[in-house]
């Protein structure tokens, strides 16, 4: 008598990611006055941490907690109404606010906001901690990092991106050996440590980190008793040195379902006014970078009910014609009888007659008057560009209204709602 046995199939591994979010933003002011750096809009319709969260969603780790702490009202509100999973099936994306649950101190760097809340992993009791920060802009199918940790056999594993070494001196990098082991990490080194298989590139470290659970809560509680900085890149990334098998992840091998070859390796720190500038302008090239319309890895957020986005005017006679062009226009904004050119407009905008707009970024609520002029401008929510103003041709007009101007770079920030006055 024949019999058949099938073996149960091993279990799948505990995973829960832990989203550090509570930054402050310093160098993206003013756009950070009112808001966390994470609840920074990008792309018209999408905030810094989306892409973060979009990352883990499509990679199936459904398991999240976002640790808040700045400004947090805009990003706690974003993720609540937008961020819901089914509770049904015991996933979540749920934002933790600072406690203070050990003391009266505010977070002291990123490792000190994941031990005041270390309750969050071990109520969880995971195998594995995806700790990510949330303030770039990337795709990253966070499974295939998952499973290199496994394979390795390390303690915790660091994604790194291969970067020219002039450039890596404003990194943490991450010196490696033939096997991916970790050999050094430097802050922000003037002599960055060479790739060994590829001479004049470092490894930069994108602040993502895959740890054994156990590891990860003992590291933490010996930081907490030691005078760091208490940042993971900072302080315990450099501490685990010859005390435990760090894995180092080249980000370029990570393959995206539906990407081109062309948006491989595709990482921006937008961590200040320009970077943040160059990566929406990256969103509007006819061919993008980072792809916005891949199907099969989709950017998700929190998206309301607002109309279609409408152009309207055809008098081309009189130059009154509602026209973009190379540029993203989200639900909700109007262009009446004016232009606009590499630009992206968020929802609820409004670009009246006659007015030109262009190389700019318009926050929600932003209403252009009639025959305004507008360059390389960022206009936060809530401002009204009166009729005939022109902003960003005269730097020191610019500075006389209250702007924020960078002059290296040719470029105007309108801090939101902002009181223009022709």
């Amino acid at each position: 008598m024949s019999s058949s046995f099938t073996p149960r199939r091993k279990s799948a591994p505990r995973i829960l990611a832990v989203v550090l979010a509570g930054g402050e933003g310093k160098r993206l002011m003013p756009l950070t006055a009112d808001r966390a750096k994470p609840a920074v809009p990008i792309g018209g319709r999408y905030r810094l941490v989306d892409f973060v969260l979009s990352n883990l969603v499509n990679s199936g780790i459904l398991k999240i907690k976002v640790l808040t702490q700045y400004k947090s009202d805009s990003l706690n509100t974003h993720i609540a109404r937008g961020w819901r999973l089914p509770q049904m099936l015991d996933f979540y994306v749920e934002p933790v606010p600072a406690q203070m649950r050990l003391g009266t101190s505010w977070f002291l760097g990123s490792a000190d906001a994941l031990h005041q809340s270390i309750n969050v992993v071990t109520d969880e009791d995971p195998d594995f901690v995806c700790v990510f920060s949330s303030d770039h802009i990337y795709k990253m199918d966070v499974r295939q990092i998952v499973d290199d940790h496994i394979e390795s056999g390390a303690e915790m594993t660091v994604a790194a991106i291969p970067v020219p070494c002039e450039e890596a001196t404003a990194f943490g990098v991450v010196g490696v050996d033939a096997h991916n082991r970790m050999t050094s990490f430097t802050e922000k080194p003037s002599r960055p440590a060479e790739m060994p298989d590829r001479p004049g590139w470092s490894l930069a470290s994108m602040g993502n980190y895959i740890w054994n659970t156990a590891t990860l809560v003992a590291e933490l509680r010996r930081d907490a008793d030691s005078e760091s900085q208490h940042d993971f890149g900072r302080s315990i990334l450099p501490s685990l040195l010859g005390r435990a098998p760090v894995n180092v992840y080249d980000f370029m091998k990570n393959d995206i379902p539906g990407s081109s070859p062309g948006e491989r390796g595709y990482w921006r720190d937008v961590g200040t006014i320009p970077s943040y500038y160059e990566a929406n302008m990256d969103l509007v090239q006819v061919i993008p970078q980072f792809d916005l319309y891949n199907p099969r890895w989709p950017v998700r957020t929190w998206a309301r009910p607002f109309p279609p986005a409408k152009f309207v005017f055809a008098d081309e006679l009189n130059a009154r014609v509602g026209v973009a062009t190379d540029s993203l226009v989200c639900e909700g904004a109007i262009l009446s009888g004016g232009r606009i050119d590499r630009c992206i407009l968020s929802p609820n905008v409004r670009v009246n007659s006659y007015s030109h707009v262009e190389e700019s970024i318009l926050f929600e609520d932003v209403s252009i008057g009639r025959r305004a002029r507008v360059r390389r401008a960022i206009i936060d929510k809530h401002v009204t560009v009166p009729e005939g103003l022109s902003i960003g041709y005269d730097h020191a007009e610019d500075v006389a209204r209250g702007l924020t101007v960078f002059e290296k770079e040719d470029l105007v920030v309108v801090p939101k709602g902002h009181r223009l006055v022709p």
